[in-house]
């Protein structure tokens, strides 16, 4: 069967570094097409794709078939419509749009068109969340009673372009809190209510660079966390159940492979530093080290071509990442009115 073809819209750091990449490994699409005015970086990179400037001429392309976008947050929603409406199948870079009301628009046309709707929570197949879940599905620390999840960087400049500007969809809530919400959802579900901390540290930021959220799950608690000035970071996951207790330092690697120009696939691809290895402590205190699952984020291109060949479900389903969104706004509104917001 041939491959997919396969145009990206956005050539910045999403679409350079993670989905023009992916998209190349994975079997069963072609990247034929890129949307950017970067034409020299992506005739150096890609040079067999198509570009062009303008995103409305790549979705009206007919050979085209899936449409990636990969532009910033506050464009999401209205290239999806466009290209929903081209009769495209359609992938979205997380987070899936500003607000609950678009996403579900997006659904709903998606359905009526009959294409195939995802978006983009690769997240989702880093190597230590993969661990954690697996810890949490078999069962082996019991009943969760108490998760935690970290995304700190150390980043005392503010770095140039949209993400940290005043632009609406920029900030660290929409960025790196859509992931760390995606994984507590995968988890745990939707919760009852969220409390929310969300500000600005940094002198001279514009956009918020500090969350810290609790997600009311009844008798069990997930904290989410992400600063951008935290030099000397803890464990990237805490979980505790009556079960036993699992930490984790250190974060996967996939992410700094793809910014060092690796293609995904090689040898040790997605594998973890053994001295980064978990730390599972029994009912008895016993301790033992779990090995880290290899990261995989080829898995999400794999299931998006299966979902538009061979009808399988999409590997993140539309409603899940609304579902984010949902979450997303809640933490808006308990920030500013410091307050507890039910869902």
């Amino acid at each position: 069967m041939q491959p997919i073809p396969t145009g990206l819209i956005g050539y910045g750091t999403a679409g350079a570094f993670f989905h023009a990449p992916l998209i190349a490994a994975a079997e069963g699409l072609r990247l034929a097409a890129i949307g950017s005015r970067r034409r020299d970086d992506i005739r150096r990179d890609f040079p067999e794709a198509r570009a062009y400037d303008d995103p409305r001429d790549l979705i009206a392309d007919p050979a085209i078939e899936l449409v990636v976008i990969a532009t910033p947050n506050d464009s999401h929603a209205s290239l999806a419509h466009a290209a929903l409406e081209a009769g495209k199948h359609v992938v979205v870079d997380k987070p899936f749009t500003l607000d609950a009301a678009s996403a579900d628009a997006l659904i709903d046309l998606a359905r009526r068109r009959g294409r195939t709707l995802s978006v983009f929570q690769n997240r989702r197949w880093d190597n230590d969340f993969l661990t954690v879940r697996r810890l949490v599905d078999d069962g082996r620390l019991g009943e969760v009673a108490y998760y935690e999840a970290h995304f700190d960087r150390f980043r005392p400049e503010i770095k140039p372009g949209w993400r940290e500007s005043e632009t609406p969809g920029a900030g660290l809530l929409y960025d790196l809190g859509a992931h760390l919400i995606d994984q507590a959802l995968v988890l745990f579900g939707m919760p009852l209510a969220v409390t929310a901390d969300v500000t600005r540290q940094r002198a001279v930021a514009r956009a918020d660079d500090y969350m810290h959220l609790v997600l009311d799950y009844g008798r069990r608690r997930a904290v989410l966390h992400a600063a951008m000035l935290v030099r000397d970071p803890g464990p990237r996951y805490l979980v505790h159940g009556d079960g036993g207790s699992f930490v984790k330092y250190g974060i996967d690697g996939q992410e700094a492979a793809l910014r060092e120009g690796r293609r995904p696939g090689g040898r040790g691809w997605g594998e973890d530093d053994p001295a980064r290895f978990g730390r599972f402590t029994d009912i008895d205190g016993s301790v033992s080290i779990i090995d880290t699952l290899p990261g995989r984020y080829t898995a999400y291109y794999g299931g998006v071509a299966a979902a538009i060949r061979d009808d399988a479900p999409v590997p993140v389903d539309p409603r899940e990442a609304r579902d984010v969104i949902r979450v997303i706004e809640a933490a808006q509104v308990s920030a500013r009115e410091r307050r507890t917001v039910a869902l």
